[in-house]
């Protein structure tokens, strides 16, 4: 893509250019943005395209995507909002060959789904709540071999030679540790239900 290259003066950040861009609509700024990544646009392009020219109108076509569609999209690294509105374009030239209907997934579905992403995090913070609450009813016996084995990784000759318990007897405090630590995790969890 060097036959639409000029040489990036700036020393300004990926981010400082967006905004520059985006307060003033400054094309030039944009296009200094653009070239830094252009080299990888087209490579993607070519990946999924397979065809040189049909790769470098791609290129000349995503940015004017990126024209419109930087102003509407709050942007936190480029290059990866870049990557997917590329990726995107690319998918729905190959399906507009193919005629294939599309749904287009907005550039930043994965990165603004911030309440589903703290449900997670509440889910296995309760989990792992739970699983301390269970493991302290545990048998000793078994409390010790289920938390030198999973929490410490720990192998049964080591747990033989830490405790001094028997290999066979390791094993099963181990395998009946788990499944009432199992258990006890599911009967917590009906309960909060």
């Amino acid at each position: 893509m060097a036959f639409i290259r000029e040489k990036d003066n700036t020393n300004r950040s990926d981010a400082e250019l967006v905004s520059l861009y985006r307060s003033g609509g400054d094309l030039t700024v944009l296009s200094q943005l653009y070239q830094r990544y252009m080299d990888l646009v087209y490579g993607l392009c070519i990946n999924y395209l397979k065809d040189a020219e049909t790769a470098k109108d791609a290129v000349i076509s995503i940015y004017e995507e990126l024209v419109v569609k930087l102003k509407q999209h709050e942007v936190s690294n480029f290059k990866s909002w870049l990557y997917t509105l590329s990726r995107n374009h690319c998918l729905m030239q190959l399906r507009k060959e193919k005629g294939i209907r599309t749904v287009e997934i907005a550039d930043d579905f994965m990165q603004n789904s911030a309440l589903p992403h703290l449900d997670e995090v509440k889910a296995k913070e309760e989990q792992l709540n739970s699983m301390e609450d269970c493991l302290e009813k545990l048998a000793a016996e078994q409390k010790t071999c289920v938390t030198l084995f999973y929490l410490q990784g720990k192998c049964y000759n080591d747990i033989t030679e830490l405790t001094g318990i028997e290999w066979n007897k390791v094993r099963s405090y181990i395998q009946n540790g788990r499944r009432n630590l199992k258990l006890c995790m599911e009967n917590k969890l009906e309960a909060d239900s």
